[in-house]
């Protein structure tokens, strides 16, 4: 099993000898904290590689979701323009880093606001699953935003930096 969250895992599953037994975990981070494990199968992966991989994450307490061997899967998918689209509002001075946060933390009832949780993801991270999702999907909503570039580049990646949005 892969915990990749952007690599495709038929590309993976290619490399190997064995492809009908390659399959994708993706653990959400924290792992001990959070319950949900996507299960990714590959194109060649056996149906009871499949269901060896359910159980397992059944076993560790986890939830599953099942996504197609897509770019970015589920979580990805969806959060990482959501995270892109907040840094850009940032940028264009739409909102101060703290009016954004608290917005879609009280407005929409997440845990942490997008750039909280781009900081805890890490900003090296993000930019890297934004450059998978544009370049497979070459749809301009997927194109990281230059400020999440700059500051990758300046080596602001977040909390494991001590620096992104916000200073730790």
């Amino acid at each position: 099993a892969s915990n990749t969250s952007s690599i495709s895992i038929s590309k993976i599953a290619g490399a190997t000898s064995r492809p009908e037994s390659v399959i994708g975990m993706h653990f959400m981070n924290p792992v001990p904290v959070m319950k949900l494990v996507e299960v990714i199968p590959g194109l060649a992966t056996s149906p009871a590689t499949l269901q060896t991989t359910l159980d397992l994450a059944k076993s560790m307490g986890k939830t599953t979701t099942k996504s197609k061997d897509a770019p970015g899967f589920i979580a990805n998918r969806l959060l990482m323009p959501y995270i892109n689209e907040a840094i850009i509002a940032l940028d264009e001075g739409i909102a101060s880093r703290e009016d954004i946060d608290i917005t879609m933390r009280l407005g929409t009832a997440v845990p942490m606001g997008p750039l909280t949780l781009a900081d805890f993801i890490g900003l090296d991270t993000c930019l890297a699953i934004m450059r998978v999702l544009h370049s497979e999907l070459g749809d301009s909503k997927y194109r990281p935003s230059v400020l999440l570039k700059k500051y990758v580049d300046a080596g602001w990646l977040g909390k494991k930096s001590g620096r992104g949005f916000y200073k730790y």
